[in-house]
């Protein structure tokens, strides 16, 4: 008798989606209002880069914690979510209710990336419970529903100014604690979830035991060492643009969303190319572009205003295109028991590597003229092509 896959409810996948763009808002609310900040609490000027770290911060320590006790493997991965959307959400808000200082937004945007530990990584691992087949595609959509979440708070801020950066900090805090709600109540645990009976000290690095799960692993560090660095610093990128160009006419928080936002584009597309070509094929191409991006930034910052912006555009694009697809090679090549460990512990040590990016970034600028910074950003993409070529050799 022929087994047919379980049936899945349409309403999964769209809420899903949902509920991830709705809690990545947290992440850039920060940044979206960093001349605010800076206004209020006499921030320095490289106060974005110092904030955009703490929430990195807070994030790693999140998903050490979470892989280290195996959380989403071991619990109910759509509990987990909400309980980390709401408590995310009260961080997020801390900023407006309890700092007073640098060291207070500090703390704050720290605890909203500890609890964002349980929203990215745990929403790729419920997909991953519904979908044994097609989840490249499927990711493709959620992690663009990650980059319109992490650009939202630009688009906010488009909208809303001359009021207060507050009402910006109570729109993301209470979007993220719908998305956990709508999470808890209408997305039960999918049918290939696989749960861990006991707690192993070992899983956090068993999974890297496979030779092909370090491919997959190796290629997404390299991919990271480039995305937040990017994503962070668009606002930093448009504004000196701006200043060296005094017939630049454009909105640079419309502009920060929308390159940001175009990479959620990429994602569904390279999804939907995935299925032909494999995971590995569009994560190769997407990297090798974004890097060719990177090595051209200095060239970039001397064309007219309509072709960089549409290099940028072309930069967004790619630069998270292939971000699903590593999460879906590390999810495919990881033993079935311990995905969410696996996808976990990879977004933790992917997300010290922005990290280091980001300080030695602004390292950088400080020894070279700023439009060659972004050339540096190169090396994390070709070593990540280094490592997935393997993976292409395989055909993943």
């Amino acid at each position: 008798m022929k087994n047919h896959p379980p049936r899945r409810p349409a309403r999964i996948l769209p809420i899903i989606i949902f509920s991830q763009f709705a809690g990545t808002s947290l992440w850039f609310a920060g940044n979206a209002v960093i001349k605010d900040l800076q206004n209020e609490f006499s921030l320095g000027n490289h106060a974005v880069e110092d904030l955009t770290s703490a929430v990195q911060l807070g994030f790693i320590l999140g998903t050490l914690v979470f892989a280290a006790l195996s959380v989403a493997d071991r619990f109910s991965p759509s509990k987990v979510f909400l309980y980390a959307a709401i408590l995310g959400a009260l961080s997020n808000l801390g900023v407006y209710f309890l700092a007073n200082g640098f060291a207070g937004l500090v703390l704050f945007r720290f605890l909203t990336g500890f609890f964002l530990a349980g929203i990215y990584p745990v929403g790729m691992k419920i997909a991953a419970d519904w979908y044994e087949r097609g989840l490249g595609d499927a990711l493709g959509f959620l992690v663009g529903a990650l980059v319109i979440g992490t650009s939202f708070p630009h688009l906010l801020k488009n909208f809303t100014h001359g009021l207060d950066w507050k009402l910006l900090i109570f729109a993301t805090s209470g979007l993220a604690m719908f998305g956990g709600v709508l999470i808890y109540a209408f997305v039960p645990n999918g049918p290939f979830r696989k749960s861990m009976s006991h707690f192993e000290w070992r899983s956090v690095y068993k999974v890297f035991e496979n030779q092909s799960f370090r491919s997959a692993a190796f290629g997404y560090f390299g991919h990271m060492w480039e995305l937040y660095s990017f994503w962070a610093l668009i606002p930093w990128i448009l504004a000196f643009y701006k200043e060296a160009h005094a017939d630049a006419e454009f909105d640079v928080s419309f502009w920060s969303f929308t390159i940001i936002a175009i990479g959620g584009l990429g994602c569904v597309i390279g999804g939907k190319l995935s299925l032909r070509a494999g995971s590995s094929k569009i994560a190769f191409y997407a990297l090798l572009i974004s890097g060719l991006c990177c090595l051209l930034s200095p060239v970039a910052f001397d064309l007219n205003n309509l072709w960089f912006l549409i290099f940028l555009l072309i930069w967004g694009l790619a630069v998270v295109a292939d971000s699903p697809q590593f999460s879906t090679l590390v999810a495919q090549t990881a033993p079935s028991e311990m995905k969410g460990t696996a996808l976990t512990i990879v977004n933790s040590i992917g997300f010290a590597i922005t990290i280091i990016s980001l300080q030695f970034l602004k390292q950088v600028g400080f020894w070279f003229h700023e439009k060659f910074m972004f050339m540096w950003l190169a090396v994390g993409p070709a070593l990540g092509c280094i490592a997935i070529f393997r993976l292409l050799k395989k055909g993943l």
